[in-house]
Parts: structure tokens; C-alpha cells; sequence
């Protein structure tokens, strides 16, 4: 005889709803906002979550020109790449960077804190990031929300 009254539900792609979401990175701390960024992307404050399952929300950042960086990260902070050839190490510091492209600061910054393998690579392409307000996904209508009331 089967008592339980409750029964462990996993979320598969039929299943799974997936929302919109907008985020003003606007004063926003770099790291703390990339942490709650993948989580949303990731799925982690919906309770039918499952680690196996693109079940995150997708989300826009708007105003990625206006993030922040604690201490002297601006200067310090460094982003290394290889290009292939020997001796071929570039670095580029944080304020580099964001002279070039201020949305990479923040990509680099989420996609690092998402899996990496197949999952992850899928999981990055629900992250939309623009450095002014304006941003092409008004037609699916994003919800705004307020990343300092998340956990």
C-alpha cells in the first residue's frame, strides 16, 4: 500500500515554464548581481528545479554601463585569454574591458558562475545583456524584478 502524499516531481523541457525577466544593473554590485543572475537562469528560486533541466527563467540586464566594482577592481581585476600560439597570453584589466564592451564584463561574469558542459552553454543563451535601457525583448514582455529581494 503506497502512503506518501507527495511524490518528488522532476521537471522535464514539456513541462518546465519558463518566464521573462528584467534586471536594472543600475548601482549594482558586479559579482553579487552575476550570483542572483544565475541562479534566475539557472532555475535555482523555482521549486520544481532540476539540475538536469534548462528550467530557468530568461533574463534581460539593462543598464550595464552603470555597474559597479568594489575596492581597487577596476585597476587590479584581470581577464586573461590564450590565443592559441605560444607566448600568446593577453590580459586586459576590468576598466579595459569595459572601455571596449561594458555588457562582457557582466556575460563573463555570469557564465562563469554557470556548469560547464552542454547544459551551461544552453543555459547562457537565456541571458540578454544591453548597455543603455533600451533592449530588443519588449515584445515578450519581461517582468521587472528587484534582485535585493532574492536570497
Amino acid at each position: 500500500m503506497n502512503t506518501l502524499s507527495y511524490k518528488t516531481v522532476s521537471a522535464n523541457k514539456a513541462t518546465v515554464n519558463k518566464e521573462w525577466v528584467l534586471v536594472d544593473a543600475d548601482g549594482q554590485t558586479l559579482g553579487r548581481l552575476a550570483s542572483k543572475v544565475a541562479k534566475l537562469i539557472r532555475g535555482k528560486y523555482k521549486p520544481n528545479y532540476t539540475p538536469h533541466v534548462d528550467c530557468g527563467d530568461n533574463v534581460v540586464i539593462i543598464n550595464a554601463e552603470k555597474i559597479n566594482l568594489t575596492g581597487n577592481k577596476w585597476a587590479d581585476k584581470s581577464y586573461i585569454r590564450h590565443t592559441g600560439y605560444p607566448g600568446g597570453q593577453r590580459s586586459l584589466t576590468a576598466t579595459e574591458m569595459f572601455e571596449k564592451d561594458p555588457t562582457r564584463l557582466i556575460e563573463k561574469a555570469v557564465k562563469g558562475m554557470l556548469p560547464k558542459n552542454k547544459l551551461g552553454s544552453a543555459l547562457f543563451r537565456n541571458l540578454y545583456v544591453y548597455a543603455g535601457t533600451e533592449h530588443d525583448q519588449e515584445a515578450q514582455k519581461p517582468q521587472t524584478i528587484n534582485l535585493n529581494d532574492l536570497k
